[in-house]
């Protein structure tokens, strides 16, 4: 399956290489790192709309992770180049739903689903900024 080109801003690709230290004793990438991989996606996707995850916690907005899985297909493997495809999928009131995809080639290795909401510095949940929302 071909990669679909990026459309701009909902989605973001980076490119990223295994390095010996994200594997196991078998050689393949450590589970726990695709959620490094989609957190950095994240990140990604919101400086290529013009902000950064910085500005949000400067604005005295935190975003938690409330629900994270992945499914895993195939390994990844050390010196493997992977493209990280991120997709803000769905906004709610209090939440931005993602979408990531680990691709080798046109392979799609593994695809994670991360919710998060947004808290205060006192933890209270609020609202998903009007600047986050495509349509302004």
């Amino acid at each position: 399956m071909d990669i679909p080109p990026t459309p701009s801003p909902l989605t973001h690709d980076f490119q990223v290489r295994v390095r010996y230290k994200e594997v196991d004793q078998m050689g393949f990438l450590y589970h726990g790192n695709y959620f490094t991989f989609f957190e950095v996606g994240r990140t990604e996707l919101l400086r290529s709309c013009g902000y950064s995850y910085r500005e949000v916690e400067e604005s005295g907005l935190f975003g938690v992770v409330v629900k994270a899985e992945c499914s895993y297909r195939k390994p990844a493997k050390y010196d493997d180049l992977l493209t990280v495809r991120t997709t803000l999928k769905r906004i709610t009131r209090v939440k931005l739903e993602y979408e990531h995809q680990i691709v080798r080639d046109s392979e799609v290795l593994a695809v994670g689903h991360i919710t998060l909401a947004f808290v205060d510095r006192a933890q209270n949940i609020q609202r998903v900024p009007d600047w986050m929302k495509p349509e302004n």
